[in-house]
């Protein structure tokens, strides 16, 4: 893991410096539609959470390659360009609980029915495989991982998504105080 602090310190200078380069000029800011924002910011700070993590884990480098892929101007954002193709993207697809719980049903046969235990146990490994499989599809990188490097990556995505959450809420906060 690393350091919260020093994580939202990096952030903060990586998208300060991507939405720099997206929004170079005044003229620009003015022709963009409210839709091309919304894009250019979730886009940078994207880019600036990997590149803060410096290529270290699965899923900065699949933000990166996807970004890279996507818009070949991000490429100059990223800290190392070489680690930008080293991880497939993954997808993501949000599937909802619901889903997922109705899928597992077990449908009861009358005939030949295993005990009790055994059914339930059946049901558990399923249930877990779906779900490792969602969240697979959930952190970027996530289908070529096993399921010991998904938890850690996982753990280290939750944490930088957790630090970009608070450095955004605390810039609209600053802004409403100075507004």
């Amino acid at each position: 893991m690393h350091s919260p602090t020093s994580f939202k310190q990096e952030f903060i200078k990586k998208w300060a410096m991507a939405l720099k380069f997206c929004c170079g000029s005044s003229s620009t800011k003015k022709m963009m539609s409210f839709s091309e924002r919304k894009k250019i910011i979730k886009l940078s700070s994207d880019i600036a959470m990997a590149s803060a993590r410096n290529g270290k884990t699965c899923w900065s480098r699949a933000l990166i390659s996807k970004a890279s892929k996507e818009y070949e101007n991000f490429s100059i954002l990223t800290v190392n360009p070489s680690m930008a193709g080293s991880s497939l993207w993954c997808n993501k697809r949000v599937v909802r609980s619901k889903k997922i719980l109705k899928s597992c049903r077990v449908r009861r046969i009358k005939k030949n029915v295993p005990p009790r235990r055994v059914r339930a146990s059946s049901i558990a490994k399923t249930m877990v495989k779906k779900r490792t499989q969602v969240l697979k599809e959930l952190v970027p990188g996530g289908e070529s991982m096993d399921e010991i490097s998904l938890l850690e990556e996982t753990l280290d995505y939750i944490v930088s998504l957790q630090a970009q959450v608070d450095v955004m809420r605390g810039l609209v906060d600053a802004f409403n105080l100075s507004s």
